[in-house]
């Protein structure tokens, strides 16, 4: 269990959403986080349906669309499904696992313990979605 737990330390300081946090910070997080592997074309999420995970990419890509259309591709440090737990709507994406895919899963509950006990880490993810927004892509994922 303690290296499974230390590989989970080292791939949340791998991903630049987390990388400058401290030990503890990051093994707070690393309680929270499940750690997935998702085969290629698996959906991780459809437009239109309720918001359940946020999703680290650790290893992949994932194909985003939203009304059929290619939004754009996210790699390894990527990050979606944020909009919809922030705003309790509906996912506005559909994504899609293009390779085989090493993810790191936060549901709801935590997620929203997250974005309270680490204030810094809710104002990136906001003003990564203020970015997207100006990109005029749009991710309400």
């Amino acid at each position: 269990m303690l290296a499974a737990m230390d590989e989970k330390l080292e791939l949340l300081r791998s991903v630049p959403l987390f990388g400058d946090l401290d030990q503890r910070s990051l093994e707070a997080i690393g309680v929270l986080a499940q750690e997935l592997q998702v085969p290629a074309g698996h959906v991780l999420m459809r437009e239109g349906e309720p918001g359940s995970t946020f999703y680290v990419i650790a290893d992949g890509t994932v194909r985003v669309e939203r009304a059929g259309a290619a939004v754009r591709s996210m790699t390894a440090g990527g990050f979606l499904g944020e909009i919809a737990l922030l705003e309790h709507g509906p996912r506005t994406a559909t994504a899609t696992c293009v390779t085989d895919c090493r993810l790191l899963a936060i549901e709801h509950r935590e997620f929203d313990r997250l974005m309270h006990a680490f204030p810094h880490l809710h104002r990136r993810i906001e003003a990564a979605v203020t970015r997207r927004r100006g990109a005029g892509s749009e991710i309400h994922s």
